[in-house]
């Protein structure tokens, strides 16, 4: 159920939220200093770690990466009406972002001075996709598409695993459908780590876009300047108690 607050009510919870102090927490920044380090430090060993601490999941090595069974079997797990309205949303998706695409020019001026534009794709690009306590398979369309659209080389995708070490079916069969082969059982700062420096399962990429909770956009500050980064959410796009 959507709760939504007009008038005073609404003034009031957008005061409490935009006086929050999200990125001025120590004790929140340096848990996730210590987490992304550990990350970049020991890589699968301890995203194994984090999983059964954060998620109350048991993974070995060779469980982090969705295996092909894992993507077909989620396919029995969505409804038809489902996947027809995701093949509609990607048809529709796909065709704005062809639509804002830059055209290449150049054009050669006297002694031989040439002028021009080149749009060259990142090679390889890192989605998070939130799968805890929401689940936004649109976070996947809209961001794999436009990278797609572009002609980025290579899309890594991290989730979340749930309960039984599992990921949300919507969200592999999202990525099954934009043409996303390689997904992630990981989630939190712990899956940005992974992204910004690579482990021995998950590459290194070289920009990481998608939404998550605090500690995801407190990991995308400290890791900014090693990889590239989206944005970092606003207090009003994220909860700093959770």
């Amino acid at each position: 159920m959507i709760n939504i607050l007009t008038g005073d009510a609404a003034e009031k919870a957008l005061t409490r939220i935009t006086a929050e102090e999200v990125f001025f927490d120590p004790k929140k920044e340096n848990a996730v200093r210590q987490i992304v380090d550990d990350v970049k430090k020991n890589g699968d060993r301890a995203l194994i770690k984090y999983a059964k601490k954060f998620d109350g999941v048991n993974l070995s090595r060779n469980e982090i990466k969705v295996s092909p069974k894992e993507i077909n079997d989620a396919y029995k797990n969505v409804s038809d009406s489902y996947l027809r309205a995701l093949k509609s949303a990607i048809r529709n998706i796909t065709s704005y972002h062809k639509r804002q695409k830059a055209d290449e020019w150049f054009e050669t001026l006297p002694d031989d001075v040439v002028l021009g534009m080149r749009n060259i794709p990142i090679d390889r690009v890192g989605l998070y996709v939130p799968g805890g306590t929401a689940v936004y398979p649109s976070s996947v369309l809209m961001n794999a598409i436009p990278a797609k659209v572009a002609g980025v080389r290579s899309m890594e995708i991290v989730t979340p695993p749930r309960k039984g070490g599992g990921c949300n079916p919507h969200i592999l069969v999202a990525a099954a459908e934009v043409g996303v082969g390689d997904i992630y059982k990981a989630g939190g700062c712990q899956a940005i780590a992974a992204l910004a420096f690579g482990t021995e399962t998950i590459p290194k990429v070289d920009k990481i876009v998608g939404p998550g909770n605090l500690y995801v956009t407190l990991a995308k500050k400290y890791v900014y300047g090693h990889v590239g980064i989206d944005k970092l959410a606003g207090p009003s796009d994220i909860d700093n108690r959770r």
